[in-house]
């Protein structure tokens, strides 16, 4: 079964019949975990990187943020039993289509935030599709923990 992960949005899964789906991954950052060994996986969509700059939105909605989102993912997949040293992340998005002059950097500072969560967590990125300036879509599998992401009409398994 399909599940759609909106902006903001994660979901967890043990079952090898679904597959996690999130779209419209510009700046916002996608991840994906997933411990082969119980066949665990979820997927994230965060937004915007830190939850300093709005801490009642953060506690109302902490997938929001990559800080606290990210944090509350792997509390989950820990949750359903995953192990963080057979955890492998990918991570897609991350992109600065709306910021041509750069004066935000939302994705690059969405990514150097996951890099550290992920760091302090001693988990390293296994692969990724991140920057430019396309919009992407990432696709988990948890039968098998594939993750695949699709922009521009090409289709790439990370």
């Amino acid at each position: 079964m399909n599940h759609t992960i909106g902006i903001s949005e994660m979901k967890v899964s043990s079952r090898p019949e679904d597959i996690l789906v999130t779209y419209s991954l510009g700046s916002c950052i996608g991840v994906s975990l997933y411990d082969p060994a119980i066949q665990v996986g979820g997927l994230i969509h965060c937004m915007l990187p830190l939850s300093k700059i709005d801490p009642p939105k953060a506690e109302a909605n902490p997938c929001m943020f990559t800080d606290t989102g990210v944090a509350l993912l792997l509390q989950a997949v820990f949750d359903m039993g995953a192990e963080r040293k057979r955890l492998v992340a990918k991570v897609a998005g991350a992109a600065s289509f709306l910021d041509e002059k750069e004066m935000f950097r939302i994705g690059e500072r969405n990514y150097t935030v996951l890099r550290k969560i992920l760091w302090k967590n001693d988990i390293l990125i296994a692969a990724e599709d991140i920057g430019g300036t396309i919009s992407r879509t990432m696709y988990l599998y948890i039968a098998g923990g594939q993750t695949v992401v699709k922009s521009g009409g090409r289709e790439v398994e990370l």
